[in-house]
């Protein structure tokens, strides 16, 4: 069931977004060689907590970390490891999210650790800027179907490919809520988008093909490829003056 927010939920959940996107800012800003993961996690967590926050990840369906927190050919949900340093040249993203109040905030970015390729710079660009294609498609009267294709049609267009196994979602007072928001698909097609509805969208794009396989830990997934995978995403409000971004600082 989609569950439309009032203009009250809406502000408490802008307060959620502004903790989870000032989490993900200090979580980036620690993104350097020779830092382990385990430390960016225990960072993002402490910001949270300080902002007056929960890590909304931390146990959620057993989930052990504060931050999912993946490099180079991993595309979601690496578990941090105070075992697991950062290179130069490394591209990690940062997946991370904070409940206030009893709503929810998700967002996620990829960082360049150091001086990283060009192939990773275009990949990373090219996903950034497919987010945003998606975030102009989501208006009220629309479609789901937009959004999914804004950004199919953006990351094809540049030799890249969309995972299809993992999917945007709505957000509320729950950190996964209907409707799905896949990053393929048909315009003019799907659930349609009303004001009042919150959802995170958030492409996953691979250098290579889209295919994925989810590793022994039940949490990571690589690229089958070996590619490289970058991730992006915003919580949005649908609002009748267009979208509205909640998870900018």
């Amino acid at each position: 069931m989609i569950v439309l927010k009032t203009g009250r939920e809406l502000n408490i959940m802008r307060e959620a977004c502004r903790i989870s996107a000032g989490a993900l800012q200090t979580a980036g800003k620690a993104v350097e060689p020779g830092v382990t993961t385990a430390e960016i996690d225990r960072l993002a967590e402490e910001y949270i907590r300080s902002q007056g926050g929960e890590p909304n990840f931390k146990n959620y369906e057993g989930y052990p970390a504060t931050a999912c927190i993946s490099i180079n050919n991993e595309v979601i949900h690496g578990i941090p490891s105070s075992k697991r340093k950062l290179r130069a040249g490394d591209i990690v993203s940062i997946d991370l999210g904070a409940k206030f109040d009893g709503y929810h905030g998700d967002n996620a970015a990829t960082f360049a650790c150091g001086d990283i390729s060009e192939e990773a710079k275009r990949l990373m660009d090219a996903t950034r800027e497919s987010l945003y294609e998606g975030i102009k498609a989501a208006r009220a009267g629309g479609r789901i179907g937009d959004i999914s294709h804004a950004v199919q049609a953006y990351v094809e267009a540049r030799g890249y490919s969309v995972v299809r196994q993992f999917v945007g979602h709505g957000v509320g007072t729950h950190l996964h809520e209907a409707p799905e928001v896949p990053n393929f698909g048909t315009a003019g097609r799907g659930i349609r988008l009303m004001p009042g509805m919150t959802i995170a969208i958030e492409p996953m794009v691979n250098a290579g093909a889209a295919g994925v396989e989810v590793q022994p830990d039940g949490w990571t997934v690589l690229t089958k490829d070996g590619s490289l995978s970058a991730h992006f995403e915003h919580t949005v409000a649908i609002t009748a003056d267009g979208p509205k971004i909640m998870t900018l600082i």
